[in-house]
Order: C-alpha cells, then structure tokens, then sequence
C-alpha cells in the first residue's frame, strides 16, 4: 500500500512512479503535491499497488503525521517503520474516506468533484497485487456477496437433503418395538448423522464478516439466510487470531473455484498482508478534487437544516452559507417560542491553525445579510410579510420599544484529530485561540453591527463515522447534541464578558418613551426577549464598569433593575424587587391624563344629526394645534395633567401633550332649566399626538372620561382590553364620575 498525504509538497524523485497516471503539477524546486482524497490503483510495472491520498488533516502544524512521522518516509507504508497502531488506524482510516465519499457521491448526483473509475477482477490472474488493503478485502466481500447468490442456495439444498430421514436398518438392530395389536412402535428412531459439514462453516464465517462490516462501517448487504452468526466478544476471538487459525484448518476442504475463492477472502479479511490475486491490468480510482467540499456537507448534513428560504443561506449577494439553522435562543432558556438564527463556517484546516482575516470578515458579511433580510420582511414587508407558521420568518431580530437586536451566533467548525488516542469518540471543544467580538460601538451587546464569533475544534474521525455509516437516528441525536453544546458554549462566552440585568418600568414610567428619550444611553445595551414584553434585557460589558454604574443608577430612578443569569426568567426577582421599593414618583415618570369623550355625531342648526367636527379631527389624530374646550371640570388635580386622552368610539389609540391649560365660563342649564352663570370650563391647548403600543377597545366605556389617571391606571385598562394580567387593583382603579354620562354636556373645538 502506499500512501500521500493531500497538499503536501513531496520531492518528485520520491513519488515519480506512486503519481504514474494522476493530473500533478510541479513547481520550480522540484515539489509535488496532490489536491485529491481517495484512493487510485496504479498499474504501473514498478508499483502495482493501491495507492491511499489521505486527507491533510492528518498532519499537523509542524508537517508530521501523528505528531511523530515525516509523510515521505510514509509513501511506502507496508516497509514503513512505524507503530502497529498507527498502521492500524491508516488501514481502518481508509475505509471511512472511501464510505464518506460514497455517500457524498450518493447524495450529490450532479456533484463535479467526485472521480470514479472500478475495473477490478478477482480471480487468478497473472498478476497480484503487492498489498491487499482492508478496504480492498471489504469490497471483493461485499461485490462477493452480491454475485454469488446461486452458490449459497446450492450448498444449502445440499446441506439440508435427506436430514432427519429415519435409517430403519440400525433402528430395527439398535432399538427395542413395542407391539401392539400385532404393529411395532419404535418410541426412538435412529435419523441419519449429520457429519461436519465446512462449506457450512465458511459461509457462516463469511455473512458474520459481512454483519461485522456493516455494523462498523456501515458498508450494508443483504445476508438472505438463516445462520446462527458469529456475534460479539466470540468474533473478537476471530479478530484477533482465531479467524486465520481455523481458516487454515479448514483450507484443503473445499474444491470448486467458488468456494476457494471465498476462503480466500475470509482468510484476507483476518489477515491483511495475505494477497489475492487479481487481475490488475488496468487503474481503478475513487477520488475527491476538493475535499473540502466533501467535509463541508458532511457537516452541514450533520448540523444545519434543510428547506431554507432564500436569501439566508443562498444569499442574494451570491454568497452561500456553510450551515445554516433555528434553534433555541440565547437569553431565555425556557420560552416556547424563542429560536434564533445560527450561522455556520467550516474550515478544513491542517490541525491546529487559526482563521485568518478574510473568513472573519465573510463571516460578518453573512450576519449582516441575514438581518437585512429579516428586517426587510418584519419591517417592510418584502417580498411578504411574515408567515409566523415558517420557523425561519416568525423569528423577528428587531425590537422596535428599544431598538435593539437579538442576538445571532456565528462559529466556524474546523476539523480535529488527537494524534495521542486517535479516537473516533465524540469530543467537541472551543479552539485555543478564538475570534474577537466584532463591533462597531462599544458596550452594544444587542446592536446590529455586534457580532459573536466562535470557533469550535469537532473530531474528525468521529464525524466521518457518523457521516459515513449514514444511520439517521445516530445523525438526528447528535445534531441536537452538538447544538446544544454550541449554544451553551456562546452563553458562557457571553456571561464572562457581560453583566445581565432584567428591567421592569416603575408604574408611572411609559418604556418606550423613556427609551426614545435616552436613546444615546441605552441603545444596543437593551432587548425585549422575555413573553411578558413589559420586561427588558440590559446587557452590560464588564470593560467598562463606570459607564455601566452610571447608566445603572440612571435607570435606578425609573425602572426596577435586578441582576439576572443569562437565560432565567426574572419575573419572580422583578416581583419581589416591586414589593421591597413599592410605588414611587420616578424623574422621568408620565405625569397623567386628562380623559375625555369624543361623540360621534352633533345636532346641526337644521336639527339634523352631523359628523362631529371634534371627532373628525381625533379620530384622524389631527388634533394638534386646536383649542379642546371641556365643560365638564374633572376631579383631582388638573394641574397635574400633562396629556389628552380621548376615548374615541369606546377605543384608547393614542393621546396628545396638553401645552397649555386656561379657564374659561359659561353659563349651565340644569335638568330642571335653571340657568346657572359663569359656570367654569376647561381650555386644553392641544400638542403633539403620540399613539399608544396597541389599539385597545374591550371594557372602554364613556363613563370613564373627565377623569384624572396616572399611567399605572392607564397601563391597567389597556391590561384589562386586552386580556393581560391585572395589575394591583386597590392602586389603579378608575373612578366613575359623580354625574351619569348623560347629563354631561358636549364639550369642542374652538
């Protein structure tokens, strides 16, 4: 067997022969190196051998295989000196990169990078091979098999004729009749022996192979008869010696040219430097031109989903993403509904080197175009508007209370070997040396230009295997696994560098409108990512402890703040924070709100019934400007009203500034018709108009207008319209009027 290493730059005198028939360049210090993984049988007079192309990730920093060998002193691997288990592991290794390239070239139709070519004729031929491959014996098994179904039946019927056939000559000499009404009985009949038979045995050594092949490298065929199987620590035994002793036990009993062939095979299986001859006059390939495409997919196919929108992977810039998929998000750890987009890079690397500059700025590329796209369904609609039944559309990235964004997290994968165990178990873990967070402000955690990046080492030997053997239930379990792992592994990232606290407004604080107040101050720091949307996420970076304490205490004075671990829930901590401080007047609180009626319709000079000029104007939101006159005076302090809130067709949308507040006269009539003078008026000079987050008509009613509320009162009548939670009752009731509705004069626009 010889064996090449992909890229690697050999001397030409050193593989002048072993490359006879491959494409191969070389550059002007007399170097070589081969761009393909696979396998090449090269029929050259002087080799006349397999020749393995294994791939690069089976060297290291320093240019050595395991860490130990020089790849030239490998080329000729059966007179190579190197550990037994490290031959070991090349032959078994080789094996998994021809099933991987198998399934990639099954799976991928129209693929360009897969070369194939399979002349190979067992039998015997004038030529044999120097090396007999364990890849080689598993395919002439597998083909054996497939070709030789007539042969199996054959010794079967043989096997089978004339068993438990009764020999009546040794049972009347050997055995006693019972008689009875003049017939014998013969209670124990003599059947006829059945002798050792070990075509028998062959073929129950060979289909336990073929069990043993599939169940390890998943190679699959079809085993049509009933044999009790060899199985287990008993074909252990075999491997590890017993199979080629009693092979050769057995060696002169077979005669026709089938069955010698198949102890052959079997024997070569238990002993791979036995040849088999085979007619090798021509080449035979199975080769990769990139195989770096080959691992991308493996991953892909192991980590990402399927069906994904355009735009996202295939981007409209013409880029395309490695992996891409929805999984639970990073900053709640329990919520139903909470995925987030992940975006992934594989980098087939040499072991052990770093990313370089251009794959960190791609990678920055793919998240911005992921948000654009989001963006543009969420907030303009293109091309649709969101179908929150697509797991990939309901995901909503942008905040509009506080203008942050959620969260992406963005890892390469590169792939890993231990040179020390050459284990195929699981094992992924962060690479030494990881990326920088990307940004373009500081302290901005949930700002669109703040990108994560991670960089994960996976075991590559165990990712070929999983790949390799195909089995979808083993591919499904670790792909939760594994996205599971990364998602915990960015959370950790994210609580080392950041502080987390959970907000919760003090009742006469409108968020939103604090938010856009201090836009400066807590842009990028704050997100919505809890189900109860009353509730904010501040992200604070631990480099910059002053800024944070000061923004700390600023919020202090209008919100409830509790510190809270990434991932949990704070409503309780945000319960028991509202109990210790209470209601209390904040500086950047409301103020309150005047409540007022509109009417629909007015009684004209002709007695006819008209669209109110007042309620044109609210129910248009045109308001500002005009002079509101109420007739009506309210209870409570009118000093302390600061806003307009009119009730609209028993509906709250909106409310405007009141800039300025005068008295005024008129004179009343009263139920009885009495006249009563310089009865006192409301003149509302009315501001700029502000919509509320939601639209809110159950349980609005007209018995609520001329009334003085805080925001807390408003926050518990847009909870009840809606359908919230209540909120403390004895604090936030609003009180009737002492006059019925309709005795309540019209009030107007001046």
């Amino acid at each position: 067997m010889k064996l090449l290493i992909e890229e690697y730059q050999y001397n030409v005198a050193d593989v002048e022969n072993v490359l006879d028939g491959l494409f191969t360049l070389q550059d002007v210090e007399q170097k070589v190196s081969v761009s393909y993984v696979g396998y090449y049988y090269n029929p050259h007079p002087k080799v006349r051998d397999i020749v393995f192309i294994l791939p690069k990730v089976l060297i290291d920093e320093q240019g050595l295989v395991f860490g130990e060998y020089e790849p030239k002193d490998l080329i000729h691997l059966d007179n190579a000196k190197m550990d037994e288990k490290h031959r070991k592991f090349l032959y078994e290794f080789a094996v998994w990169i021809h099933r991987a390239i198998i399934v990639y070239n099954d799976s991928h139709e129209k693929n360009e990078i897969v070369l194939h070519r399979q002349i190979q004729d067992e039998g015997k031929g004038s030529h044999k091979k120097k090396s007999n491959t364990l890849l080689d014996v598993i395919l002439l098994l597998i083909r054996f098999n497939k070709e030789n179904q007539q042969f199996f039946t054959f010794i079967l019927k043989n096997l089978h004729s004339g068993f438990n056939k009764i020999n009546w000559g040794k049972t009347i000499a050997r055995t006693t009749a019972i008689v009875q009404d003049s017939s014998p009985t013969y209670l124990n009949p003599v059947n006829k022996k059945r002798q050792v038979n070990f075509d028998e045995e062959l073929i129950v050594i060979f289909f336990s192979i073929l069990q043993y092949i599939s169940d390890t490298y998943g190679f699959r065929s079809n085993i049509n008869f009933g044999f009790k199987l060899i199985t287990g620590a008993k074909f252990k035994r075999y491997l590890d010696g017993f199979g080629r002793t009693r092979l050769r036990q057995i060696k002169y009993k077979y005669f026709s040219d089938t069955a010698v062939k198949l102890w052959d095979l079997c024997y070569a299986f238990f002993d791979k430097t036995y040849k088999i001859r085979v007619n090798t006059s021509q080449s035979e390939y199975l080769l990769v031109k990139s195989f770096h495409i080959v691992f991308e997919a493996m991953i892909d196919e192991l980590i990402g989903d399927t069906d994904i929108p355009h735009g996202l992977k295939e981007q409209d810039d013409g880029k395309l993403v490695d992996h891409f998929y929805t999984y639970d998000g990073l900053l709640i750890d329990d919520k139903a509904d909470d995925d987030i987009y992940y975006i992934g890079d594989s980098k087939y690397y040499k072991i052990g080197n770093s990313l370089g500059k251009e794959s960190i700025y791609k990678q920055r590329t793919y998240a911005r175009n992921v948000i654009q796209w989001n963006l543009d369904i969420w907030l303009n609609g293109k091309p649709h508007k969101p179908n929150m039944a697509d797991p990939f559309e309901r995901i909503q990235l942008f905040d509009e209370v506080t203008e942050g964004y959620n969260v992406i997290p963005n890892f390469f994968i590169s792939a890993s070997i231990d040179k020390k165990t050459l284990s195929y178990e699981d094992y992924t873990e962060p690479h030494p040396n990881q990326p920088p967070v990307s940004r373009q402000f500081k302290n901005r955690l949930y700002d669109r230009d703040t990108l994560l990046l991670s960089h994960y080492d996976v075991n590559f030997l165990f990712v070929l295997a999983l790949y390799a053997r195909n089995n979808a239930g083993a591919k499904a379990a670790w792909r939760h696994s594994v996205r599971d792992k990364f998602r915990r592994a960015v959370q950790d990232m994210l609580k080392e560098k950041f502080e987390f606290y959970a907000l919760a407004a003090h009742p006469d604080v409108d968020a939103s409108a604090y938010f856009k107040a201090h836009f400066q101050e807590t842009l990028g720091k704050t997100f919505r990512p809890y189900e109860n949307q009353q509730l904010f996420s501040l992200a604070l970076d631990r480099e910059f402890p002053a800024d944070n304490d000061r923004l700390l205490a600023s919020l202090g004075e209008n919100f409830y703040v509790v510190p809270v671990k990434l991932g949990e829930d704070p409503s309780d901590s945000l319960s028991v924070e509202r109990s210790r401080k209470g209601d209390i007047e904040s500086p950047g609180g409301m103020g309150k709100f005047l409540t007022c009626l509109v009417r629909k319709e007015e009684i004209g000079e002709d007695g006819r019934k008209n669209i109110a000029k007042l309620y044109q104007l609210f129910y248009n939101h045109e308001a500002e400007g005009a002079t509101y006159v109420m007739l009506n005076m309210p209870g409570g302090d009118i000093s302390e009203a600061k806003y307009l809130l009119p009730l609209i067709d028993n509906t709250i949308d909106g409310y405007y500034d009141i800039e300025r507040i005068s008295f005024g006269t008129r004179t009343k009539v009263t139920k009885d018709g009495q006249s009563i003078p310089n009865y006192p008026t409301l003149r509302i000079k009315i501001g700029a108009y502000h919509p509320l987050e939601r639209r809110c008509t159950e349980g609005i009613v007209p018995r609520m207008a001329n009334q003085i509320w805080s925001y807390a009162q408003l926050q518990n009548v847009m909870a009840k319209s809606d359908g919230y939670g209540d909120f403390d009752e004895e604090e936030t009731d609003v009180n009737e009027p002492t006059e019925r509705y309709s005795y309540i004069d019209d009030d107007f626009i001046e």
